[in-house]
């Protein structure tokens, strides 16, 4: 399977939604869109969808342009946030009723329904109703609906946000895991960036209607071209050339040329080094216990930093600290 998306452009009243967007999925990848609210990211997948009209772009699968073909007819599964259930069938019969409606034998739709409940965990539930599920179980029957049908494409709209954060943790790792077994090219809408992290074999981190950067989750976190994915995709210390000049000049030797005035060099809090020390030039502010590590927020040559320490480090407020930062540790970012 190969979808691919060029110049894609959308507009609502005049209000640019998505200008330019240019995407291309193969394979058996899971690939994330990932953007704050009003992004454009549900946007996008609801015109892969087929359930929205690009103003002007292409949309091809396996090079078939999708523009006049409709929802029903595009072969993809989808599962949105609300579930949408049909209250009045059992879970096998919400699981096969896209087989049903096209015809498929009974012992067909039975044998694929049994499958797919023992693979998202929910052998015995197969003559529950939906009001008798869990939001966590109701999910993993929508997500077993749209597998039934064997998709071409399995879109996702932010499916765990209703979750409570424990639920959504466990279904995380259980969609992933179906998601490779079955070898299904999957495309999620999320604005969680840790549920990017986990589920991602891409992420396209998007911001006012256009993509920022494509890449793994690690090259997205460890190198961001600007400060928008620098900031989106965790925490990062943002360090002006101008600054580092006085402040820590050895910083400026990966500074590529013709960055730009409001360049930065973005640093990770774990990345720093901080070392008790009554001579050092950084000062602790504050000390937050995060479990598994300490986030220290600390005076540096007058600037604030955010720095990430082991949890049995013992700093406090007030503690004078030597702050060490290699240059190969900042990732130069555009504005």
């Amino acid at each position: 399977m190969s979808l691919e998306i060029r110049n894609l452009h959308k507009s609502f009243a005049g209000q640019v939604a998505l200008e330019r967007i240019d995407l291309a999925l193969g394979g058996a990848e899971f690939v994330c869109l990932l953007g704050p609210s009003g992004c454009g990211k549900t946007t996008l997948l609801r015109i892969i969808a087929g359930l929205l009209a690009a103003d002007r772009g292409d949309i091809r699968l396996n090079g078939r342009d999708l523009a006049a073909v409709p929802t029903r007819e595009r072969g993809f599964g989808i599962v949105f946030q609300s579930y949408s259930l049909f209250p009045h069938m059992t879970v096998a019969q919400n699981v096969g009723y896209g087989l049903a409606i096209r015809g498929v034998a009974r012992a067909r739709i039975a044998e694929r329904v049994a499958g797919l409940l023992a693979t998202v965990k929910l052998a015995d539930l197969g003559e529950r109703y939906p009001g008798q599920l869990s939001g966590g179980q109701q999910q993993r029957v929508a997500i077993a609906r749209a597998l039934a049908v064997d998709p071409a494409l399995l879109l996702l709209d932010e499916p765990l946000s209703a979750l409570d954060a424990r639920v959504r943790a466990e279904l995380r790792s259980e969609l992933r895991e179906v998601q490779r077994k079955l070898g299904i090219p999957t495309l999620m809408v999320t604005h969680d960036q840790d549920e990017a992290m986990v589920l991602a074999d891409r992420v396209v981190c998007m911001n006012r209607g256009r993509i920022e950067q494509i890449g793994t989750p690690q090259e997205l976190y460890e190198r961001p071209r600007t400060r928008f994915v620098a900031g989106f995709m965790g925490h990062g210390n943002l360090l002006p050339p101008a600054w580092l000049q006085d402040a820590a000049p050895a910083l400026l030797s990966g500074m590529p040329a013709g960055l730009g005035k409001d360049g930065a060099a973005c640093v990770r809090p774990e990345r720093i080094l901080l070392t008790p020390a009554p001579e050092g030039d950084g000062r602790v502010i504050e000390v937050a216990f995060m479990g598994n590590f300490k986030r220290v927020r600390l005076d540096w040559r007058g600037r604030e930093l955010l720095a990430e320490v082991p949890s049995a480090a013992t700093l406090a407020a007030g503690d004078a600290v030597r702050v060490e930062i290699a240059a190969q540790d900042c990732a130069w970012v555009a504005a």
